[in-house]
């Protein structure tokens, strides 16, 4: 009887070991979307997610000690889960915005971007001064959105998906759409080549950061992971697989 008392003892130690150091081994869901490449899409032969965002918080969560499960959404709807507290972590290319850091903690930065604004290759629009009264795409919910409402006088439609604004300029229902840098380039490689162009300067540089609930207890542990996974050259590894160059000299670790 002894002998099963102190291994069931060890067994115990053992188990509060491996839980130990802020790692609570807990399941969290991830609120994300499924169509903002590179950063998370559906592999269409696989319907697995995959995308930079993903390998991002799936490297995060091994490192910090708890696992993940994704539900997928439009970015408007992410976003008001959120805020509301119904998801524990989002991450969506999201920017740091001073108001929603009023009801969302934010990681450290993990990305820089920044706006720009896209039109088709024969348009006479040069920058974003001369999108008043044109028909400008953007997507629901997000600082692009905010930004073309209160600096200019565009008839802003917003979407759920911003690729449906993207083939909206391509097919020349909208004048232009104006979204995040790494997004509307990658679109315009791979969909647009010849049909579309960037113009003007890159607007509101802004940082991308993973959402959490506003209090939580684990953003200490996902930052420390994702300060490692910046130092180690992991984050520069996987930059260099999604977007096909190296990171700037900011990101590639010590």
């Amino acid at each position: 009887m002894k002998k099963v008392m102190f291994i069931v003892f060890i067994s115990v130690l053992i188990l509060l070991a491996a839980c130990g150091n802020g790692k609570d081994g807990k399941k969290y869901t991830v609120a994300t979307d499924s169509n903002f490449k590179p950063f998370e899409y559906l592999n269409p032969k696989t319907g697995e997610l995959e995308g930079f965002d993903i390998d991002i918080i799936k490297e995060i969560a091994k490192r910090a000690g708890f696992e993940v499960e994704f539900e997928t959404m439009d970015f408007d709807g992410l976003l008001a889960g959120m805020q509301s507290g119904r998801y524990p972590i989002g991450i969506a290319g999201m920017s740091i915005t001073e108001k929603r850091k009023e009801s969302i903690d934010f990681s450290i930065p993990y990305y820089d971007s920044g706006m720009i604004l896209m039109v088709p290759e024969d348009s006479d629009i040069q920058s974003i001064d001369d999108v008043d009264g044109k028909k400008i795409g953007s997507r629901q919910g997000s600082t692009s959105q905010t930004y073309l409402k209160e600096n200019t006088s565009a008839k802003v439609e917003a979407f759920p998906e911003i690729v449906t604004a993207y083939q909206d300029v391509k097919e020349g229902r909208l004048d232009g759409a104006l979204y995040d840098l790494p997004n509307v380039k990658h679109y315009i490689a791979t969909e647009g080549k010849n049909k579309l162009k960037t113009v003007g300067e890159v607007l509101q540089g802004e940082s991308y950061g993973i959402a959490f609930s506003k209090g939580s207890k684990i953003v200490d542990d996902a930052n420390k992971a994702l300060q490692s996974i910046i130092d180690d050259g992991t984050y520069a590894k996987l930059y260099e697989k999604y977007f096909g160059e190296k990171p700037t000299e900011k990101w590639l670790g010590k």
